[in-house]
């Protein structure tokens, strides 16, 4: 019997950057139109929920 997978774990990662990864971080800069330091820092500063560090970068 082979377990059946499920999506659960993906759409909870989706929703989070994660700062160490330089390829997450890459994508949010490039997305946002910020430096890769501005997405650690509103990382560090918000949290890494996407949400949250997307609207940090935007009042930036």
């Amino acid at each position: 019997m082979t377990k059946e997978q499920t999506n659960r774990g993906r759409a909870q990662d989706r929703r989070q950057v994660a700062a160490g990864q330089d390829h997450e971080v890459r994508y949010e800069a490039e997305k946002m139109d910020v430096s890769k330091d501005e997405v650690r820092d509103a990382v560090k500063s918000e949290g890494n929920s996407r949400k949250k560090v997307e609207r940090k970068l935007s009042e930036d």
